[in-house]
């Protein structure tokens, strides 16, 4: 998953950093406010993915003393710093360009060149839009696309597919505003068509964020993990009852998972302490994503969980 989510990333940035470029020297040129939000979006994106890798290169370090279950929730750290840095820089900015063009408008010049560029920033920006929608296609497995988002434990591909969607819209709103500009002769449409890229980059940036806060914050591993976790502690020999199965995603490829189960009375410490190794391994061979198990043996009673 950690290769797939690198290659889709690095084909995104490889192409808004060349797209980056073209697109300013386009606002030069022409004085297009919407071709500098464009601009502006382009590099923010190129920079939200150098973070992404970043984030995923420091998630590779080792547990170390400090950070005994390793550094997994980098990942979903810097995801959430993009989400910041969208809203901030390339929705702020748009924001501000649109709303100055408005007030002082200026005729778009040499429009010709702004369709030549969007052209192929289109091109660019929807080749790395469906790489990006394909990895991630692959990825959710049964589960819809909502799902795979609220569900998914590896935000980089989404985030990566949310930016590259943001950014062919902007494309088409920018094309149409400089368009429909220069057909009327309303020269403070190319500013209302900033105005609507910085909205659509506001609001994608608030999705990331509400998408990545759980994950920054400590979710579970999904359902279905926690239902298989309970059904193997279930099955072990003198167990009576399991009180609780509490999952924590440590990073995308790391499930931490504390289980208090109830034995029945008279059972041997021998048989508790095969037991527990047993579900270890179990747990660890159905799940490949759980690294770290711990299984407390406690009262049912102390839950406060009557005798079925």
């Amino acid at each position: 998953m950690a290769s797939s989510s690198k290659k889709v990333i690095y084909a995104a940035l490889i192409g808004n950093a060349l797209i980056a470029v073209t697109k300013f020297s386009a606002s030069v040129v022409t004085g297009s406010s919407a071709m500098l939000a464009e601009g502006i979006h382009s590099l923010v994106d190129t920079g939200n993915q150098g973070l992404l890798l970043y984030g995923l290169h420091k998630a590779k370090k080792p547990p170390d003393e400090k950070f005994p279950f390793g550094y997994g929730k980098e990942v979903y750290f810097w995801s959430f710093v993009v989400a910041i840095m969208v809203f901030a820089l390339g929705a702020g900015i748009s924001l501000y360009e649109g709303v100055l063009h408005i007030l002082h408008p200026q005729p778009v010049e040499n429009p010709l060149i702004n369709y030549v560029v969007l052209g192929f920033a289109l091109v660019f920006e929807g080749g790395a839009w469906a790489y990006a929608f394909k990895e991630f296609s692959q990825t959710k497995g049964t589960w819809s696309y909502v799902q795979a988002v609220q569900r998914g434990k590896d935000p980089t591909i989404f985030m990566v597919l949310f930016e590259d969607s943001a950014a062919v819209l902007g494309l088409i709103v920018a094309f149409l505003g400089i368009w429909l500009g220069q057909l009327t002769g309303i020269v403070y449409l190319d500013g209302i068509a900033t105005v609507i890229i910085g909205v659509i980059l506001g609001g994608t940036a608030v999705w990331l964020a509400y998408e990545t806060k759980g994950l920054l914050i400590g979710e579970s591993a999904n359902r279905e993990v926690v239902q298989g976790i309970r059904e193997l502690a279930r099955q072990l020999v003198g167990v009576i009852h399991v009180n609780e199965v509490l999952t924590m995603h440590m990073g995308p490829e790391f499930i931490l998972v504390n289980i208090s189960v109830d034995f029945q009375d008279g059972v041997s410490a021998e048989q508790v302490e095969r037991s527990v190794a047993m579900l270890d391994n179990e747990i660890k061979a159905k799940h490949q994503l759980v690294k770290r198990v711990f299984v407390e043996v406690e009262d049912r009673h102390v839950f406060n969980i009557p005798e079925s």
